[in-house]
């Protein structure tokens, strides 16, 4: 007897409408994409690399609304043809593609800083004291417009983060033009683009980080496959579990598959149910796949031979071997 058991629930809350998140992150859009072209002009007025690092941090700050809108419009979109997930993953590419970018953007603001370090040039304090100023203003309340929209969206929430991060940059900016103003001491520029191009750094890094777990099908980092392996076996009823897989479909997104042998004469139905419980309710894993199958010592030695990564058996179970038994590597699928 065999039963594939899907569990599907999506607790995305939505205090505003779609339609609204789109407005409130367009007009957030509007005011970085707008602060971001003066600061460019002004930074080079200047004589600031500061300004010009946070102009490119803001650069981030815009791409990460863009891909919270395109989220949107696209998550609207029901599965079709080959897309068997929809759209989803387009996030996770941008995600890398603008954590490549930070890298990338880091590591030419450094080489410049530490230029500017040895050979500082003159930079215009009073410009870049007010440019950093009003572009606490400009966060703030662009910070402020993302906060109303729905920000149970993990797409909403990244793009908050990341402006309510490039504040820190603007303050950074801020007090090394007023260092350069009040001492003269130029050098207070290149720190700042050094504390800026820090901050690229680890957003940068943790966004590849991220991103490539997901597009390499890794386990969520709050779910450990092998305790979870064990934990399904504690189920009463429940004699081996295989080919036990748990992924993200897109960040926020968890989804799990395994094959379930359970003994004779047990209700395979009922015992799929308590998984799907147990798989939903400790571990956020609402988007599950599970065959259940009736055990028997031909069934249990057939699939050991080839199954994918780990085989966890029951510990109850002592004359079908260890909790933990060695994983197999046959391409064959269940």
């Amino acid at each position: 007897m065999a039963e594939a058991g899907h569990g599907h629930g999506h607790g995305h809350g939505h205090a505003v409408s779609g339609n609204a998140d789109r407005k409130l992150l367009s007009g957030a859009l509007a005011l970085i994409v707008g602060f971001m072209l003066a600061e460019v002009v002004v930074g080079f007025a200047a004589g600031s690399l500061a300004l010009i690092t946070d102009a490119a941090h803001m650069l981030t700050d815009a791409i990460a609304i863009v891909l919270a809108l395109v989220a949107i419009r696209l998550s609207a979109k029901p599965p079709a043809g080959g897309f068997t997930y929809g759209f989803k993953r387009v996030e996770i590419l941008s995600a890398q593609a603008n954590g490549i970018t930070l890298l990338l953007l880091a590591a030419y603001f450094v080489y410049e800083a530490v230029n500017r370090m040895i050979h500082p040039p003159e930079v215009k304090g009073a410009l870049v004291l007010i440019t950093g100023v009003v572009g606490i203003v400009v966060n703030l309340f662009a910070t402020w417009l993302i906060s109303k929209a729905n920000r149970s969206s993990l797409n909403v929430e990244g793009a908050f983060q990341h402006i309510l991060n490039d504040l820190f940059a603007f303050i950074a900016t801020a007090l090394a033009g007023l260092v350069v103003l009040l001492t003269g001491f130029a050098r207070a520029d290149a720190i700042a683009a050094l504390v800026v191009a820090a901050l690229m750094l680890k957003a940068g890094v943790s966004l590849v980080r991220d991103s490539g777990r997901i597009f390499l099908e890794a386990a969520p980092a709050a779910i450990d496959p092998q305790a979870l392996g064990a934990e399904l076996c504690a189920i009463e009823g429940v004699v081996e579990v295989h080919d036990l897989h748990v992924w993200e479909i897109t960040s926020g997104e968890p989804a799990a598959s395994a094959h379930v042998m359970v003994a004779e004469g047990l209700d395979c139905h009922q015992i799929r149910v308590k998984i799907e419980t147990l798989l939903a309710e400790r571990h956020s894993l609402t988007h599950s796949t599970l065959q259940v199958d009736h055990a028997s010592d031909s069934d249990i030695a057939a699939h050991c031979s080839d199954a994918h990564g780990t085989v966890h058996r029951s510990i109850t179970d002592a004359g079908r071997g260890p909790d933990l038994a060695s994983p197999g590597h046959s391409p064959a699928a269940h």
